[in-house]
C-alpha cells in the first residue's frame, strides 16, 4: 500500500504536471528484498523514490517505467531469475507471461522472483486552440471531454511548444501565419488549419513564400478533420479531435506491443527509445545520463554498472591491441 508521504508526493508531482510512474511490487518469490506491497515513484530522469528491491530489481524497474512513461500505458513487469546458460529458474515459471505484461530474466538477481505494476501518471496532453470562432469554442469544450489541457486565445496568444499535442488554427484569416508557422517550425505533432480548401490553399501560398518549406507545409492538416461530412461546429470539432487522436495514439505507440516483448541480449530486437541493453550481461536497462555509458563506434553504449562497462572497455582494448 502506498505510503501516506508517497501518497502526498504523487499529488506533488501531478499538480506540477510532471511525469512519473508508480511502481507497485505485487508478488514475490523468495529469496528478494521486496515485499508485495512496496511502493516507489519512478520519475521521468530515472529517479526512483522508494524501494521496489534491491540494485538489481531496481534497474528493470528504472527501465521498464520509463518505458511505460513513453507509451502511456501501464504494465505488468515480471523479473525472473536465470542460470548461467541463461535459462529460466525452474521455480520461477508460475510467473507465466500473458498479455498486457513483460517478462525479463535479471542477470544478477539473486533467486527470486518479483512483479511489480508500473502505472504511469501523465500530464494532459495540452492543445492550443487559437480563434473566437464557433469551432474554436467547440473544439474546446469537446476537448475538454478527452482529458485535453485546453489553452486558447482567452488565455492570450498562446506559443507553440515542442511538448504540446496540437495546435488547431480557426481564426478565420486573423494572426494564422505566425502561429502555423512557429507550430511547424518547433515540431508540433498536429497542426491544424480550420478554412476552406480554397483558403487553406492561400494561406499555404502565403507560407511557401515566407520561406517555410514544402516537407514542413505537408504536416499541415488544412481543411483540418478527418473528412466525415461535417457540417455543424459540433461536427468539425469531432473530425478534428478525431485526427487528434489518431495521431496522438500514433505518437505514442513507438513500436506496438514491444513494450512486452523481453529484449535479447545484444539488442536485436525493436524497443522504446528509453531502453538500452547491456551488451556484457544482457540486463535491459534505461537509456538515460544517470546510467553507466560511454561511446563506442559512434553509439552511446549502456550498462548496468560500473563492473560491466570496465569489462566491455578492457574487452575493447584487448582486441584493439590484437589487431
Amino acid at each position: 500500500m502506498i505510503t501516506a508521504a508517497a501518497s502526498r508526493r504523487a499529488q506533488e508531482l501531478a499538480a506540477q504536471g510532471v511525469a512519473f510512474v508508480t511502481a507497485t511490487v505485487v508478488r514475490t518469490q523468495r529469496p528478494t528484498s521486496a515485499q508485495a506491497g512496496n511502493v516507489a515513484l519512478v520519475l521521468g530522469d530515472g529517479t526512483i523514490e522508494g524501494f521496489v528491491g534491491g540494485s538489481c530489481a531496481e534497474h528493470s524497474v528504472r527501465a521498464y517505467a520509463l518505458a511505460a512513461i513513453e507509451a502511456g500505458e501501464p504494465l505488468l513487469l515480471r523479473i525472473l531469475p536465470f542460470d548461467g546458460a541463461g535459462e529460466m529458474d525452474a521455480t520461477a515459471q508460475e510467473f507465466a507471461r500473458e498479455e498486457g505484461s513483460v517478462t525479463v530474466q535479471n542477470p544478477c538477481l539473486s533467486g527470486g522472483a518479483i512483479e511489480v505494476f508500473l502505472e504511469p501518471v501523465l500530464p494532459a496532453p495540452r492543445l492550443l486552440v487559437v480563434g473566437d470562432t464557433p469551432i474554436a469554442s467547440a473544439v474546446r469544450q469537446l476537448g475538454a471531454e478527452l482529458g485535453l489541457e485546453l489553452v486558447g486565445a482567452g488565455d492570450g496568444m498562446p506559443e507553440p511548444a515542442a511538448a504540446d499535442l496540437g495546435l488547431v488554427v480557426a481564426t478565420h484569416g486573423r494572426d494564422e501565419l505566425h502561429t502555423l508557422r512557429r507550430g511547424l517550425e518547433i515540431g508540433v505533432p498536429y497542426v491544424g488549419l480550420v478554412a476552406s480548401r480554397a483558403r487553406a490553399a492561400g494561406v499555404i501560398a502565403e507560407l511557401r513564400g515566407d520561406g517555410v518549406s514544402d516537407e514542413l507545409l505537408e504536416r499541415i492538416d488544412a481543411p483540418a478533420g478527418i473528412d466525415i461530412g461535417a457540417r455543424t461546429p459540433a461536427e468539425v470539432a469531432v473530425s478534428i479531435l478525431a485526427r487528434l487522436i489518431a495521431v496522438r495514439r500514433d505518437k505514442r505507440s513507438t513500436a506496438p506491443g514491444s513494450i512486452g516483448a523481453p529484449a535479447a541480449p545484444g539488442g536485436a530486437t525493436s524497443m522504446p527509445s528509453v531502453l538500452a541493453v547491456d551488451p556484457i550481461c544482457g540486463m535491459t536497462v534505461a537509456a538515460v545520463s544517470s546510467t553507466p555509458s560511454l561511446s563506442h563506434d559512434g553509439e552511446t553504449v549502456y550498462f548496468c554498472c560500473e563492473g560491466c562497462k570496465a569489462t566491455f572497455e578492457a574487452q575493447h582494448a584487448h582486441a584493439s591491441a590484437a589487431g
